[in-house]
């Protein structure tokens, strides 16, 4: 099943109780509100599916995994409603995969800026290449990464997660994200990493249903109220997209 969007797509495979669902867009795979809206759904319906066992979060291409929203929707926003909806896009989807029942292996081929990190932060399990640098630029428009921060120091904790939020400029190798705990594999090769993320997924997809989804549930205990926290953070960022420093950090790069 394929759904376009906006020049992207979210594409969902079914094989043997794994669900792939992949999502795609030509500028890096960044995602504009329209594709976080389908993808969240996606997420959301497949948990519920009974023949799902398992699923598979990953991008189309064979370069970035994802460079964030879209900044094409950000330079448009001109009021509070506005920024809050931009900003709810991630924490809808980081919520779906919190919520859903099913464990989600996450692959990133390449590249991950800003919520792509979130996006890899809210998977279970999560395959990775070594050109799978991360970054998190937030603080270099005059924001900071509020809504994807809870996904993220959950899985590496608060002082790698305040290295990556203050370093807005510096790519962080995947070996750095693998050692702090938000990979697992690292693998060289695309094709290398393939061959075992097959591997693993035809075995776990076999295990027991109940027992995983006991897991899932056990992994995410805790984060019950990030549906308010989320939306708070998403609030908090809305508020701040439309200060005069933000503004002017948008001008700029307008002028690029």
């Amino acid at each position: 099943m394929k759904q376009s969007t906006e020049q992207g797509y979210i594409k969902t495979d079914w094989d043997e109780g794994i669900t792939t669902i992949e999502f795609f867009h030509p500028q890096s795979n960044s995602l504009p509100g329209a594709l976080l809206q389908s993808l969240a759904q996606t997420i959301r319906e497949e948990g519920q599916r009974a023949q799902t066992h398992l699923i598979v979060l990953r991008s189309g291409g064979d370069r970035a995994f994802c460079a964030g929203a879209s900044f094409d929707e950000l330079l448009t926003i001109e009021n509070r409603e506005q920024g809050v909806r931009f900003f709810s896009g991630f924490a809808n989807v980081i919520n779906a995969c919190r919520t859903c029942p099913k464990l989600i292996v996450g692959r990133a081929q390449g590249k991950a800026v800003g919520g792509g990190v979130g996006l890899l932060a809210a998977t279970d399990y999560c395959f990775a290449t070594q050109y799978a640098e991360i970054k998190l630029s937030e603080l270099t428009i005059g924001i900071g990464p509020f809504v994807v921060g809870p996904a993220i120091e959950r899985k590496i904790g608060v002082s790698a997660f305040s290295q990556l939020s203050l370093h807005a400029t510096t790519f962080f190798e995947a070996a750095w994200a693998k050692e702090k705990g938000l990979f697992a594999e690292v693998y060289d090769e695309i094709e290398e990493m393939d061959d075992a993320l097959e591997v693993y997924t035809r075995q776990l997809a076999a295990s027991n249903p109940a027992a995983l989804q006991g897991l899932k549930a056990v992994f995410w205990k805790g984060t019950d109220h990030w549906d308010t926290l989320l939306r708070d953070r998403a609030e908090l960022s809305g508020e701040l997209v439309l200060s005069d420093f933000t503004r002017a950090a948008i001008r700029r790069f307008k002028q690029k």
